[in-house]
Parts: C-alpha cells; sequence; structure tokens
C-alpha cells in the first residue's frame, strides 16, 4: 500500500511560509522581542513586593482575606528560594499568551454560537488542536520564529486557545431561547441581544474558558523552556539534565503555587463579575 505523504506535504507548506513570509515573521518576531523584553524590564525594575502587595490586594478584592494572605505567602516563598526572577519571566509569557488566546477566542466563539456553519467547521479543528501532543507546537513555532520567547508565546497560543472558543461557544448556545425571544420582541437588535442577555448569561462559563486558557497557557510555558523560553520551566529542565532533584523540586513548587494563584484569582475575577451583573439588574 503506497504511503500518504502527509509529512512530506507539510514540509512543502512550510519550506514555502518560509520563502514567502520569511522576512515578515523575523521583523514580527523581533518587534515581539523587544516589546516581551520591555515588559521584563519594566517589572524587573519594580520592588518585589509592591508586585506582591499588588496581588495580595487583588486577591483581597476578589476573594477575601484569606486568600490575599494565601498569596502573600506563596509570593513571599518563591521570593525566598531566589526563583522571583525566573518567576517574573513566567509571569510575563504566561499573561501575554492568555492575552492573546482570550482576545481572539473569546469573539471566534461568539462567532461559533451564532453560526452554525462555522460551528460545524471550528469543531473538528479544536478537537485536533486539544488532542495534539503539547511537544508537536514546538516544532512549527521553532521553525518560524527560531529559538526564544516568541516561538513560546506562538506555541502557547495555539495550544491554550480551544477552552476560550469552546466554553464562549457553549456558554452562548445555552442560553435560554425564551430570554432570546424576549429581547427580540422588545425589538433588540443582534448586538444588543448579544450585550444585554446573551453574554451576561453566559459569563460563568465564559470565565471557565479562560481560567482554562491561563491554566493551559502555564502548563505549555513551562514545556516551551526546551526552546528558550526561560522562566521556571528552564529551571526545572536543568534540573532533569543535573539530576538535581531538590532543585527539580523547588522550581516544580513555584510553578504549583503560581498555577493555585493564577487558578484563584481568574476564578474570584469571575464570581466578581457575576455578582456585579446581578447587582445591575
Amino acid at each position: 500500500m503506497t504511503k500518504f505523504p502527509l509529512a512530506p506535504m507539510i514540509d512543502q507548506g512550510i519550506k514555502w511560509l518560509q520563502t514567502n513570509f520569511g522576512s515578515n515573521l523575523d521583523s514580527f518576531s523581533t518587534a515581539f522581542t523587544s516589546g516581551i523584553g520591555d515588559f521584563g524590564h519594566l517589572l524587573s525594575a519594580t520592588p518585589w513586593w509592591l508586585i506582591l502587595l499588588l496581588f495580595a490586594v487583588l486577591a483581597w478584592r476578589v476573594g477575601g482575606w484569606k486568600l490575599a494572605l494565601g498569596t502573600a505567602a506563596g509570593l513571599f516563598f518563591i521570593y525566598n528560594l531566589k526563583l522571583w526572577p525566573s518567576f517574573l519571566d513566567t509571569l510575563i509569557l504566561v499573561i501575554i499568551s492568555a492575552l492573546v488566546s482570550i482576545i481572539i477566542g473569546v469573539p471566534l466563539g461568539i462567532l461559533a454560537a451564532r453560526n452554525d456553519r462555522f460551528h460545524w467547521v471550528t469543531s473538528p479543528i479544536l478537537d485536533f488542536m486539544q488532542t495534539m501532543p503539547s511537544f508537536v507546537y514546538l516544532i512549527p513555532a521553532l521553525l518560524f520564529f527560531g529559538i526564544g520567547k516568541v516561538p513560546a508565546v506562538f506555541a502557547t497560543v495555539i495550544f491554550a486557545m480551544p477552552p476560550a472558543i469552546r466554553l464562549t461557544d457553549l456558554g452562548i448556545r445555552q442560553v435560554p431561547e425564551d430570554l432570546v425571544e424576549v429581547g427580540e420582541a422588545f425589538g433588540s437588535s443582534p448586538a444588543q441581544l448579544l450585550w444585554k442577555i446573551q453574554l451576561p448569561i453566559a459569563l460563568p462559563t465564559i470565565m471557565a474558558g479562560i481560567n482554562q486558557t491561563m491554566m493551559l497557557s502555564l502548563s505549555m510555558v513551562v514545556i516551551a523552556a526546551m526552546i528558550g523560553a526561560g522562566g521556571l520551566g528552564a529551571g526545572v529542565l536543568e534540573a532533569i539534565g543535573q539530576l538535581k532533584i531538590g532543585m527539580g523540586f523547588e522550581y516544580g513548587v513555584a510553578v504549583v503555587i503560581m498555577a493555585i494563584i493564577l487558578d484563584r484569582l481568574s476564578q474570584g475575577i469571575g464570581r466578581s463579575l457575576k455578582t456585579d451583573l446581578k447587582n445591575k439588574e
């Protein structure tokens, strides 16, 4: 039986993209790297205790004093382990990757919820994106952008975007039809139906998607240390390569603390938004 030439087709497609858009990708990579560097310099110049305090205040606003105390204790422990620079590098990549994923994913989810044909087209694509091993995303990112933080963000966005699309789509589709019909009866436009009825009701589901996107961004950023992303993932890889169990445990604990803080903060923000919407009603 003749083998289907999948690998050669993909290789030819990548070569075509590199030939026709290689210079544009290089320019984009340079500009994006400069922006990430400026953001990193800003955070590095900010005193560690001020960043800790900002996180604690945000945690207190969205989750109460217990969350604020736990957030402050976790961040202080990371600082005490001398992992603060690596923590900042990882935080920058997670924030940028999650924001890009949300900015692209939520509108696509809205479009999928309001267009059955687009929903039918995107469903198998999202299945493919979610089941593909995360390491595979590093290959095209490395070919297009080389080694560094830009390919890490590129691979992370592709890996972390599906939950934002899926749960936005699901949340809007789960809005009761009678509420939509009431809005239409009062003469609401499609945009008014979306902003006044569908999105507020679907907000908890959308926020769950955003939470999952943020968690996937963190997990992928750690893996992307293999292509020069740096951060806490680089420490984990170094510990594995040198069989330093204690060092690997320290970096692993820092990743866990960071994941818990981001998870609780995103959940708290979702609850706060839901409460504000109820108060307005």
